[in-house]
């Protein structure tokens, strides 16, 4: 019988294989039929310490047994409170606030309308965004506004906003990304934010660049009084080797963005916080002025007990020292790869990895990421390259054997695929 379900990012006319997965531990994914599968990207970039962490499972099964569910506007719980404390006392300096949501993409929301609000409730109504190019922020209006603009929102161009596009800090062309910024800021139409992904974009690519390029954009943004949105959804949690990547530049964004990681992966939630400034601005005894965002699951208090279970995780154990075995594992693995013909630009920031197959159809619908999926999935390994761009970003509990077997797939794929 043909399933009545809709993947997401899945063309059903491909008639591509969807395995059933029944139940999963650490790196590993156990499907129906019998087969194990490496997790190699951590079911797109969320899970963190591993799947069906016992603390973290323990403390959703407990919660649910007290307060599954209760409306956040105007009433609190205790697990809310406890993530926003928690949160606040690891986030960098200034971030005093922390409003709820349920995903990356309504965290980003969240934060342009947060941003936008500001300026508008201190009678300084300003409406253009900045963002970097080739970035990506999520898949509602706001964030798709946000993002490059291409194959992943072209059917919906006619909902989207315009903005003002930096580019990218390419190697060795920097300058050119932080002119292009000043002049932006500076310019005649006064922006009221600029959006980046911190250190690396994800779908974009897995394109890194330098910490001092992170902060140099920050300090451009400060002296011109422009709002800096910091989104580490996909980059804080530690894939980038630190707990948030605005700790390797040593800022303080106006506006964080945080999910995926958030929970440890195990269940949707979502924070955007923000610093002193942002909140008083919204502060008023003018029901007007108030911040109107909300949805019917916000703060969800089986999702806040996963998160505070997450964050007691953070505290209490070495969890950067097991990112740093790993990223130095993936590394080595690398490192032959990057001597491989086939492929270029290798690259890697913590324990994010990736590396471009050379093909004659480069690009996000490139014909060989169909394949390689297939390819991969045969040989036991969830990998989901990004076009001829291959990406590994592991749990953190992946063992060094499931490393060298998903790097090995890689080598083999140079020669299967090679042109």
């Amino acid at each position: 019988m043909t399933s009545p379900v809709w993947h997401p990012f899945t063309q059903h006319g491909l008639q591509e294989p969807v395995p059933t997965v029944i139940r999963a531990e650490g790196a590993l994914l156990h499907c129906a039929d019998g087969s194990t599968l490496i997790d190699a990207i951590s079911s797109w970039w969320v899970t963190t310490h591993g799947h069906c962490h016992p603390r973290i499972t323990a403390a959703i099964a407990a919660q649910a047994q007290k307060l599954d569910q209760v409306i956040f506007a105007g009433y609190t719980h205790e697990p809310a409170e406890e993530v926003a404390r928690g949160l606040i006392a690891i986030a960098p300096s200034g971030l005093s606030h922390v409003f709820f949501s349920d995903s990356g993409s309504t965290s980003v929301e969240v934060a342009l309308k947060m941003a936008l609000g500001y300026w508008h409730n201190r009678k300084q109504p300003r409406h253009r965004i900045l963002v970097l190019e080739h970035s990506y922020h999520g898949d509602t209006i706001g964030a798709m506004s946000v993002g490059e603009r291409g194959v992943f929102n072209r059917p919906y161009a006619p909902l989207l906003f315009d903005v003002g596009t930096i580019p990218f800090p390419v190697e060795g062309q920097e300058q050119a990304t932080l002119d292009a910024l000043e002049s932006a800021c500076r310019g005649e139409q006064k922006p009221a934010a600029f959006i980046v992904e911190p250190l690396i974009l994800g779908a974009g690519g897995m394109l890194i660049y330098g910490a001092g390029i992170l902060r140099a954009m920050r300090e451009i943004c400060a002296s011109h009084d422009v709002l800096f949105i910091a989104d580490e959804v996909m980059t804080g949690w530690g894939r980038t080797g630190t707990l948030f990547a605005c700790e390797q530049a040593g800022i303080s964004p106006d506006i964080m963005c945080l999910s995926k990681g958030l929970t440890g992966g195990s269940v949707p939630l979502a924070v955007t916080l923000a610093s002193t400034p942002i909140f008083e601005a919204h502060y008023s005894t003018d029901r007007a002025e108030l911040f109107y965002h909300s949805s019917s699951y916000t703060a969800n208090p089986i999702a806040c007990a996963a998160a505070a279970a997450n964050l007691a995780i953070w505290r209490e154990e070495d969890v950067l020292g097991r990112i740093a075995s790993l990223s130095a594992a993936m590394a080595a693995r690398r490192a032959g790869l990057g001597k491989d013909q086939a492929f270029e630009k290798s690259r890697q920031i913590g324990a994010i990895a990736a590396i471009d197959m050379k093909t004659a159809n480069a690009g996000y619908l490139s014909e060989l990421a169909p394949q390689l999926r297939t390819f991969f999935l045969e040989r036991g390994i969830l990998l989901r390259p990004l076009g001829n761009t291959i990406y590994v970003m592991p749990p953190y509990a992946i063992t060094e054997d499931a490393v060298d077997i998903i790097f090995s797939a890689i080598a083999e794929a140079a020669q299967a695929f090679a042109l």
